[in-house]
């Protein structure tokens, strides 16, 4: 059909009808046709495109056919019919709710975004992490995802994901178990589901956060398409964490487009045997940061103060010792009992210190008397050992 333009040029009405044909039209991160909307405008693009302006520079004249064949056949009004059927809406470069830092992307921004659910999308997109993934994960890669999904979602992050199967899935559903709000962005009309096994999973996540997509109603997905949908899912997030990713794996793409963005870019380790983790390993190699939990996601992409608990080993009863006591104790040997002046001189300090010092290990159980020498109780004897082993 042909787009007539005519009052209502120029107001939001009419950008949404002209964006909306480009939809259907050009392909997700077309850059040359976001040169034309940057230069030209989206009336004019849509107008040249339905025959009523010039043939537009930049591609060859079996490309111009094939998209004056596509702008002839695409209904913008009839879509934006069916997705508010639907409970979707097309939300577009200057609306309130459109994310502004999608606009890093520059001339392969989206020319508009289908988005199903309540919530405001640009306020989501403000605290939020993309958490992707191996399709085919292992259960440590699957278990790993759901609890960030969880983790994030209870420190009030978004977590955003692809909504395919694996990592992606185990990430939403983190999310929702924990009550929390989650986003997935499709590669494919926001009304058809893909992949079919998950249409309850996204139905779900539809009605608890939100479902987003660049293609319009009905559009269904191809391998490119998923590749640039990656794109957005960095765009539109404050960092993204990888879990399980082979060196081809299209959430290396994600990755690599967050590092361009200038997002912040994470991975989580796997085995170093594992195929599944070398591209995570390979990242991590380069500019990403090792996380394994989502305390430590949240400190790298939140605000001050939001740090992560300081790592350490068990607390051992030893290490609540004054200095010059734990001195004492670690003079003493493994085995035999020993003089106060043979403690005293492994300590450093006086027999009548070590003396002293060694009363007050026996009332804490560390230390027993042989005669005149003292000597290690079993206890201490396995908390040293542990000690010397952490070394």
């Amino acid at each position: 059909m042909s787009v007539v333009v005519g009052e209502g040029d120029g107001d939001r009405d009419g950008e949404r009808l002209h964006r909306a044909l480009l939809a259907r039209v050009v392909e997700p991160g077309d850059e040359i046709c976001g040169r034309w909307l940057r230069e030209r405008g989206a009336g004019e693009v849509a107008r040249c495109l339905t025959g009523h302006g010039e043939r537009l520079p930049g591609v060859t004249d079996t490309r111009w056919t094939g998209l004056r064949a596509r702008a002839d056949r695409a209904d913008p009004r009839r879509d934006l019919a069916v997705a508010r059927e639907s409970g979707t809406r097309f939300v577009c470069p200057g609306d309130a709710e459109w994310p502004a830092q999608l606009d890093d992307l520059g001339d392969a921004g989206p020319v508009g975004l289908w988005v199903r659910g309540l919530p405001s999308l640009r306020m989501w997109a403000l605290r939020s992490v993309a958490v992707v993934g191996a399709r085919a994960c292992t259960e440590y890669g699957a278990h790993m995802a759901s609890t960030l999904g969880a983790g994030l979602a209870e420190r009030g992050w978004v977590v955003v994901s692809g909504g395919a199967y694996g990592v992606d899935g185990a990430a939403h559903r983190g999310a929702l178990g924990a009550g929390g709000a989650t986003v997935a962005v499709l590669a494919c009309g926001v009304d058809r589901p893909y992949p079919p096994g998950h249409t309850r999973l996204i139905d779900r996540i539809a009605e608890q956060g939100l479902v987003v997509g660049e293609l319009p109603p009905g559009d269904h997905p191809t391998p490119s398409r998923f590749i640039l949908r990656n794109r957005v899912i960095a765009a539109l997030t404050r960092g993204t964490v990888v879990v399980e990713a082979a060196h081809r794996s299209g959430a290396l793409v994600t990755a690599r487009a967050a590092q361009r963005l200038g997002r912040f870019t994470m991975g989580v380790p796997g085995p170093a045997t594992s195929g599944l983790s070398a591209g995570v390993h390979e990242l991590l190699r380069g500019e990403a940061v090792l996380v394994t939990d989502a305390a430590e996601v949240a400190e790298l992409v939140g605000d001050m103060g939001e740090l992560a608990p300081a790592r350490r080993g068990p607390v051992l009863p030893r290490d609540l010792l004054e200095p010059a006591a734990a001195r004492v104790l670690a003079a003493l040997p493994a085995q035999e009992a020993v003089s106060p002046r043979e403690i005293a001189e492994g300590a450093g300090t006086s027999e009548d210190d070590a003396v002293a010092r060694l009363y007050e290990l026996r009332s804490l159980g560390f230390v027993e008397r042989h005669g005149d020498g003292w000597k290690l109780t079993r206890q201490a004897v396995v908390s040293v050992g542990t000690d010397r082993g952490r070394r």
